[in-house]
Order: structure tokens, then sequence, then C-alpha cells
């Protein structure tokens, strides 16, 4: 029986970004550094596969600081931590890793800086994922207010219309993003934004992928977890793009087949947290269904490097 005839278009760049890559490495080292086990508070980045695989070699994951003992490392997650966690670290003379993707301490410095000048913070983001919770804590309960949509821009009450500044969550929908801050601007005119977009290089490049992959495709596949804030919105910029199916898979075991009947295309990508062998074991299970014509939808190259902390490159 031959098999029907599928033309696969697979994004690029897609998966694994330079902060995710750059966290897995902090655990790795650490756990050579000092042996296991090290522990990590809250998953280290956004992926079961890949967490399961450093619970494998050695690292704990915990909730919270209060469930390490004080003598071994801990290392704070990608996406950042409230200033009260390194500071009980400290309190407790840990050794701790700071594994906090560099492009969103570059919020976390600009929120502050924003408050040194005397500026009411608004966060554009969602409300208890790690990241948004990592850039609130940087400034005193109530100094930063929280906004996910562009309607919750009529209802914040602020201190001074004259005195505002807004930052975002790195991982947060481009197209989403601008209607919000549009939102903020038309209430707040005196608004000051960030010097540079907040939204990661990495999440934005992943979208615009999708943008132009998913007019060709039947469906759309993101590889990512459910937890993931950028593989999420890959899913909602497909479907807005004009792909009637979008979908969020974690492993090939999750693809819902009868879904697919009739397909004549399908786009693939995957969320920055994403390790490359998933994006393939999803590839191979269509390669045993259908006759696969595979096609790349290159958007961008990235090359980005973050250098992991001093404490892991010297000796000792």
């Amino acid at each position: 029986m031959t098999k029907p005839a599928l033309t696969l278009y697979l994004a690029a760049p897609r998966g694994f970004c330079a902060g995710v890559d750059r966290a897995i490495k902090i655990v790795e080292m650490a756990l050579e550094k000092w042996g296991a086990p090290v522990y990590v508070r809250h998953e280290i980045v956004h992926n079961k596969f890949v967490v399961d695989g450093l619970r494998d070699k050695g690292a704990v994951f915990v909730e919270e600081l209060a469930e390490c003992p004080d003598d071994r490392p801990v290392i704070f997650s990608a996406h950042g931590v409230p200033k009260s966690v390194p500071n009980a670290a400290q309190a407790r003379n840990m050794i701790y890793v700071d594994a906090t993707c560099p492009l969103v301490s570059k919020v976390h410095i600009e929120a502050q800086r924003h408050a040194d000048n005397g500026l009411q913070m608004i966060m554009i983001g969602h409300a208890g994922h790690p990241e948004t919770l990592g850039t609130m804590g940087q400034l005193p309960e109530g100094e930063v207010l929280l906004v996910e949509t562009s309607q919750d821009v009529a209802a914040i009450e602020v201190r001074d219309e004259q005195r505002l500044a807004y930052v975002t969550q790195t991982t947060l929908s481009v197209d989403d993003t601008a209607d919000i801050v549009a939102a903020l601007k038309a209430r707040f005119p005196a608004i000051v934004g960030p010097h540079k977009e907040d939204i990661c290089y990495a999440t934005t490049n992943r979208q615009e992928a999708v943008k132009a992959m998913a007019p060709k495709c039947d469906a759309i596949l993101v590889v990512g977890a459910p937890n993931s804030s950028n593989s999420k919105r890959l899913v909602e910029v497909g479907a807005r793009a004009g792909c009637s199916y979008a979908q969020l898979v974690q492993r090939a075991d999750d693809i819902d087949w009868r879904a697919l009947e009739g397909i004549t295309s399908i786009g693939i990508t995957a969320g920055a947290s994403a390790p490359e062998v998933l994006i393939d074991e999803v590839i191979d299970a269509f390669r045993t269904r259908f006759d696969v014509t595979q096609t790349l939808v290159e958007t961008a190259q990235e090359n980005v490097e973050f250098k992991v902390p001093r404490i892991l490159r010297k000796a000792g």
C-alpha cells in the first residue's frame, strides 16, 4: 500500500535558544564540578524531557529554596527569580549559580533603573509565570503593576500618570504585546518604554518562521511543553496566521492522527526549550505514515551564545 504524499515544512529557527542552552549547560557543569546532588529551584527550563534527563544525572528539582540543604549548590532557573531568593541563599551561606537568561536579566536591570529614577513600573506578562514573578520580584511589593491584556490597561490605577515605565515578559506574542503597548501609550502618553524590545530575539524569530509557514500548511504542530509560554504563543501565532489546525505536542505519542486525516501539508516547529531530538521524533512519526517531502522555511539565522557564570569557569 502506498503512503499518502505529504509536504513537511520545517521552521527555522526552532527549538533551543541560547538562554536555554546556557541554562542546561550550567546544570551539567555544576554536576561535573560539585558532583550530585545539585539542587535546582524550579524547572531549569520548561521541558519534561530535559528536566528528566538532568534528574537522571543527579539534579534535584524543588519549588522553593527552603527545600534545599545549606551544604549543596543550588541553581536558579532560566526564567529568573525575585531578589529575595539570592538574598536568602546568601543569608544561608549557600553556593548558588544564577542560570537566569541574560535577556531576562536585562529586563530586571531595566525595571530597577526605572524605579531608581522614581518611575512606577507596569509589566506586560502572564500572572503566575515564573518569569513574571521574577521580574516583579526585583522591586518592592506593589511597585510593579501587571497587565495581561489591552483590556487590563483601562482598569489599572497608577500613582502618577507622568511617571511610568513598562517592561514585558520575554516570551510573549509580538503582535499581542504591540496591542497592549498601544493601549498603554494611548492612556499614558508619557510612559517610558524599553530602549530595545524586551521580547527576546528567539521568541520573535520563532514566531516569524511560523507566520511564514502557516499559509502553506493544512496543520501546524508545535513541539513544546504545556507550561512553556513561548511554545503556547507559537500555536496562537500559527492559528492567527491562517492555519486552521495548530496544536501543541510534547512528544510524537501526543499527535492526534485522526485530526490529521486527509492533510497534504504539515508545518513543524518547536518552542525555545524543546530539544532537537523531540523534533526528529515527530518528523520520524510522519515518515512512517506518509511519503514525506521536507522543505525548510528559514526566516532568520541565529548565532547568539551566552557565557556561563564565572563560578563554573574557574577551577576549585
